[in-house]
Parts: structure tokens; sequence; C-alpha cells
């Protein structure tokens, strides 16, 4: 019997995902929940074998909670959930310790197969993401030239830290109390400064080099 816990906030989406898993055969559902504020306690009290986890909710991100997750209970599996296939933040929520993700279009029976796969060993996933993974961990591996950054500064730093935990830019904007304007340009700065081209490669390289704390 697979153990599975839910962290959702749409309730019609929690509604639906909890009763697909509750009416089919090798799965019981453990708990349900609106965030994951209490995921470590939730962890603790229902030691789910797979959890299906939304990758943006109020209070802690996803992302967050799977590093957190992940650093007291590395047995878990972890399915993210998104609605679109967002590179960056799918990326990092890989990058903290997910499994693999589904995209909440997903049929039933898609999300049954991806329930059983990751708690098998498997890591559903699309070949996009798969591809950056795999370049991420070859890259940890391979002797590169060091290069020279220049410094990011306090609030470029805050601003990475934030991209790296998943928000949106108008999340990381209410965050560092600036406007999603000056996101932007900060995020610019941080791509100039770090040599990379995009969101992906610079939450790899944050992740790689340790740029900022998390």
């Amino acid at each position: 019997m697979i153990r599975v816990a839910l962290f959702e906030d749409i309730k019609e989406i929690r509604e639906l995902l909890s009763e697909t898993i509750e009416n089919s055969e090798g799965l019981l559902m453990t708990g349900a929940y609106a965030n994951a504020n209490d995921a470590l306690k939730v962890m603790k009290r229902d030691r789910p074998d797979v959890v299906l986890m939304d990758i943006q909710m109020p209070g802690i991100s996803g992302i967050e909670a799977v590093r957190t997750i992940k650093a007291s209970f590395p047995e878990i599996q972890i399915l993210m959930q998104t609605v679109f296939e967002d590179n960056a933040r799918i990326f990092a929520a890989i990058c903290a310790g997910a499994s693999g993700y589904i995209l909440k279009d997903a049929s039933p029976e898609r999300y049954l197969d991806a329930i059983i796969e990751v708690a098998q060993g498997g890591a559903p996933m699309s070949p996009v993401i798969a591809r950056k993974v795999l370049t991420m961990f070859q890259g940890q591996n391979t002797a590169a030239p060091k290069e020279e950054y220049h410094e990011l500064s306090p609030t470029e730093q805050k601003v990475l830290g934030c991209l790296v935990r998943g928000l949106s830019y108008k999340l990381i904007a209410d965050e560092c109390k600036i406007s999603i304007s000056t996101v932007n340009f900060h995020l610019k700065n941080i791509y100039r400064k770090l040599h990379v081209n995009s969101a992906t490669e610079a939450i790899s390289k944050a992740l790689r080099q340790q740029l900022t704390s998390l």
C-alpha cells in the first residue's frame, strides 16, 4: 500500500485528487492540506511514501517545502504539481530534492501512474527538464575554468535567493519590497554578472556555486 499526502491550495483540485487516490487500489490517502506550513509535522504524523506537492502555494512555497522535507525525511518521494511547464521553478524543485513533476491538467490515470512510478524509484518528468538536470550534474563533475564573477549586491542576492526558492516575480517584488519592474532590472544584472541567459541557468549556477543562502 502506497501512502500518499497531498498539498494543494485550490480546494476543487484538492478534493478531486483526494477522491481519485482514495478510490484507487493500492494507494492510501493519508491527508490533504491547503498549504505546506506544517509540512514537517504532517510528515512525522502521516509517514507518507509519496507527497504530491503544489509548486506554488501561499505561505511556504512548494520548493521550500521540498527542501525542508527532504532534509529530515530523505526517503519520502515528492512529485511536484504545476499548471504549466515552468522550466525554472520545476528545475529548482528537482534540484531541491523532488523526484519528478506532473502537470495539473493530466488525466486521473496519469496521476496514478506517476504516483506509482515515483514510489517505485522512477522520476516522471519531461525530456526538456531531464536534460537540464543531467546537464547540471554533468557540470558539477566537469573541471571547468574558474570564472570571475562580479559580486552581487545584497538586493541581487536576495532576488536570486527568491528565484531559487521558486517565487514568482510578483512574490519576489513583495518580499523584497520593490516593484516588478525593479525585479526585472535586478534579474538582468544578475544574469549579466553570472554570465547566464535565463532563470533556469541562474538557478543552476546559484545551486552549484552556492551563491546565495536558501
